[in-house]
């Protein structure tokens, strides 16, 4: 049959979906999620049908905004349909849910519908489960990591050695990539790092890498960027990288599991051809992984997954149980870490944490000069080489600390005794300053002006809470209502609280890539 195209100007998020009326649909042999095959321009698509009622018309083929883009649809051109096979790739997914290994050509056409919008997002929740489930053994998971390098984009610099790092994540205020990458490029190494927006987090590197320049680059200008500096802090979401993984992503949020942690990493790191690869592991309490035992075991399976990519891996477990440094949100961590860069290194972790990965990413490249990271950053060169980035990004390259704009609403808690800082609770700090409107008003977040072990006294200020708009600070008083952010007592107080009603809990869902 054919249709005329009508673009819906509607978002599906996901796969390739079309709309037919149910006329037309009845016609056509088809339900609602099953599949059409699309001819038009020599190409053959495939998309998901959604039927309806009333919004469109018979003889009109709806096309949601993903597919007119991806596919180069037009208004009004004419499409032959007809009723699409099972993809055989919904034979490999069910024997993976059978408990079946597969094969690598079996990964790559599962990756390749998921890539191509053939499948839909029940079939790729059940192939998600079942990898939760069942699990991946080496072979698959570097299978599966090789199928979504092979089904993106890929970035090729023309030199050597490319390196790059990786936090696991789960702490906020954790805004060493923007002292790392300048370090690293200022050495005459290469780092194209591409960075994650905020999912469940108060701030991704890409939302405080955006405070100072424009992160969105297509492919050809992060390389023009990589290829003048030597390095780049640019948002991977923009550059097709590994593409699956947005899609998986999209499923594995909602149902809190995270079985392509490994892949989904990875496969961005061989996509822009790294050599190097230093991993952060931050653990503990409130972290994402919460043992030394659980990290190693982490770090075992990334440094066997890089061997097999050709990615030499190596690890560093840190201390995950409070934020890195005192701010927490796009603008505050930027300015923060722009008055690492500018020669103030009283912030002592996060000058330790970037002067070690540093450290670690020089002693695989073979630079082992003792010093060379903190010299780079004492002697300015690390602030001159994050302003050169910045002016190829396309951002003002002579930016001042006062420059960076952050909330002027500001809501203190203070200490109603005297003590020590004993714990603070990263996922209600998180909580907060997503309440307060971080990441999407990047002015806003927290300021942590105490930390674990510290000396306070009664009345003193622990946290300030920033927003930029005044309505954040309901939301904000409707948190603390409920939990404290952090604990003050002393060395020899052994009771935290008492519980007596039955606690309403929550499991927080931590996500970053």
């Amino acid at each position: 049959m054919r249709f005329k195209a009508e673009l819906l100007g509607i978002e599906s998020g996901g796969p390739h979906i079309v709309t037919l009326s149910k006329d037309d649909a009845y016609e056509l042999g088809v339900r609602g999620g099953e599949r059409v095959k699309l001819h038009f321009n020599k190409k053959e698509v495939y998309a998901i049908v959604n039927v309806v009622t009333k919004s469109v018309q018979k003889g009109i083929l709806g096309i949601y905004d993903e597919m007119m883009k991806i596919e180069k649809i037009n208004e009004g051109e004419y499409i032959d349909v007809e009723v699409a096979e099972f993809p055989e790739s919904l034979h490999f997914l069910q024997n993976k849910l059978k408990k079946r290994k597969l094969n690598s050509i079996e990964i790559l056409e599962i990756v390749k519908d998921v890539v191509r919008g053939n499948l839909s997002d029940t079939e790729i929740s059940a192939f998600i489960t079942a990898l939760e489930i069942n699990g991946l053994d080496v072979e698959e998971t570097t299978s599966l990591t090789m199928a979504m390098v092979e089904t993106g984009k890929t970035l090729n610099i023309g030199k050597t050695p490319i390196c790059d790092k990786h936090s696991i994540g789960g702490v906020p205020g954790d805004k060493s990539t923007l002292l790392i990458v300048p370090i690293i490029a200022s050495a005459g190494l290469t780092i194209p790092k591409t960075s994650s927006r905020a999912i469940t987090s108060a701030s991704g590197t890409a939302d405080r890498a955006e405070v100072l320049m424009p992160v969105d680059l297509e492919i050809n200008e992060m390389k023009y960027v990589v290829e003048k500096t030597n390095g780049c802090i640019v948002w991977g979401g923009a550059l097709e990288l590994a593409p699956a993984d947005d899609r998986f992503i999209q499923i594995e949020y909602p149902l809190s599991i995270d079985p392509l942690l490994l892949p989904s990493i990875m496969a961005k790191k061989k996509a822009v051809g790294a050599n190097y690869l230093a991993l952060d592991i931050p653990t503990g309490r409130g972290a994402k992984v919460k043992t030394i035992g659980d990290a190693e075991l982490l770090a075992k399976d990334f440094m066997e997954l890089g061997r097999k990519l050709g990615i030499k891996t190596h690890s560093v477990i840190t201390f995950g149980e409070q934020p890195i440094g005192h701010a927490i949100g796009p603008a505050l961590e930027a300015k923060e870490a722009w008055s690492v860069l500018q020669g103030d290194l009283k912030i002592f972790d996060l000058v330790d944490k970037s002067i070690h990965i540093c450290s670690l990413i020089f002693g695989m490249a073979g630079i082992g000069v003792a010093g060379l990271a903190l010299d780079i950053l004492k002697r300015g060169k690390a602030e001159k080489k994050m302003r050169e980035i910045i002016y190829h990004q396309g951002g003002n390259s002579e930016i001042k600390i006062d420059d960076i704009k952050v909330g002027t609403h500001f809501l203190e808690l203070k200490s109603e005794t005297d003590g020590h800082i004993m714990w603070l609770n990263n996922q209600i700090l998180v909580e907060i300053s997503r309440a307060a409107g971080a990441p999407r008003y990047k002015g806003s977040g927290i300021l942590v002006h105490k930390k674990l072990g510290e000396k306070v006294k009664k009345n003193e200020t622990i946290l300030t809470i920033v927003s930029e708009k005044t309505t954040q600070g309901h939301n904000v008083e409707k948190i603390l209502n409920e939990v404290k952010p952090f604990f003050i007592g002393t060395s020899q107080e052994i009771i935290i609280h008492t519980i007596l009603d039955i606690p309403q809990t929550k499991k927080t869902f931590i996500f970053e890539r």
